[in-house]
């Protein structure tokens, strides 16, 4: 027994070693693609370095940072919904109306041609529901997945203090789909959102035992209950490495194979899918529902920061490009174009089309990463 808690230990101990070997190798790309990122701006008409906003990894952010936004996220859990409760009789809140256009448009917005550009623009149309209509006054953070891999739990996302987004959930016996059982799989009980309710789904649950069944197959009706999670290393310390992020942007050398990877269509499983199941639970784990954990907006931000990073390695020849079908796995035969309009419907202004939506420095976007 004590060999192999001397082995578990040295394994950890490897594991920091290579963060802290590769911790800023996904910053070096960042770096060499900035004077390109810095020209993009220059010809934009709608973003300037001054208005420009700036998002942050959560860790580099102030407690009073951290705070803020918390704050911004739980105002939106208690602002009423703006959708029609006779067609989304579930939405209660303001934060369901995402959830809710989510669960509506999955089987279009993953292993799609508009995957990349429509969570871009989910991700910042919630940054802007939190500015907007919370007074929040940042930006929306990212989780540096890489930073964190060895032990998520562990890291100030996770920790269940103050400042953090809340941490594992109880531990209960369950079965957590996709990776061994972690230390949690029941309701949350520290940090900021132990009290939070989710009010959608299950659509197609993750864990066992499950949630209780919505009383509307399409997961819209109203089935209130805790937010769970059952966060471990098993997926984080082998897929969403800093040198799997490295990876993934410098093996990628169309906007096909960089999708592809990223949500795991050749089998191997990517980072978006194993950042997903990091967290895990109920509604984290569940494909539909998964913007229903918070934590979720900080794993997409972190996923457009990639993107933007792969394609700042060529921007000129990776921002007008476009590659999948329009529907799941491209059934139905029809092909993606950058003419197609992503709509967000009671969640953001305006549809734009995917060609609209490639820069962080023009269409709707003004902002930058750190």
């Amino acid at each position: 027994m004590l060999g192999v808690t001397r082995s578990a230990t040295f394994c950890l101990h490897l594991l920091l070693l290579a963060a802290g070997v590769y911790g800023d190798a996904v910053s070096d790309l960042w770096d060499k693609g900035k004077a390109a990122l810095d020209a993009q701006l220059a010809k934009s008409s709608t973003c300037t370095k001054e208005n420009m906003l700036v998002r942050r990894e959560w860790g580099d952010l102030s407690a009073d940072d951290r705070k803020a936004y918390i704050k911004a996220v739980l105002c939106i859990t208690s602002s009423p919904s703006k959708l029609d409760p006779a067609q989304v009789p579930g939405a209660k809140t303001r934060y369901d109306d995402f959830v809710a256009v989510h669960i509506n448009q999955t089987m279009f917005i993953h292993s799609t041609a508009s995957f990349l550009s429509w969570h871009r623009y989910y991700t910042w149309a919630y940054e802007q529901v939190l500015r907007n209509e919370c007074g929040y006054t940042g930006a929306q953070p990212y989780w540096d997945w890489g930073r964190w891999a060895a032990d998520p739990e562990k890291s100030p996302i996770f920790d269940g203090s103050d400042t953090s987004m809340s941490g594992n959930g109880e531990k209960t016996t369950h079965q957590t789909f996709m990776v061994p059982n972690g230390n949690g799989g029941g309701c949350i009980t520290s940090g900021p959102f132990k009290n939070m309710t989710v009010n959608l789904g299950p659509v197609s649950p993750a864990i066992s035992p499950a949630p209780p069944t919505n009383p509307r197959r399409d997961g819209l009706g109203y089935n209130p209950r805790c937010l769970r999670r059952d966060v471990n290393n098993y997926l984080s310390s082998r897929y969403t490495r800093t040198q799997d992020i490295v990876n993934l942007i410098n093996n990628s050398k169309t906007i096909a194979a960089f999708q592809n990877t990223m949500q795991a269509a050749g089998g191997t499983l990517g980072v978006h899918a194993a950042g997903h199941y990091t967290t895990a639970g109920d509604p984290a784990g569940d494909f539909y529902v998964s913007p229903g954990d918070p934590v979720f907006y900080l794993h997409h931000a972190m996923i457009d920061r990639t993107w933007t990073i792969w394609q700042a390695q060529d921007l000129q020849n990776r921002m007008k490009v476009v590659a999948g079908g329009r529907s799941m796995m491209g059934f139905g035969g029809a092909v993606g174009a950058l003419t197609d309009e992503v709509n967000l419907h009671s969640v953001a202004s305006k549809p734009y089309t995917i060609g609209d939506l490639v820069s962080i420095t023009d269409g709707p976007f003004c902002y930058t990463y750190a």
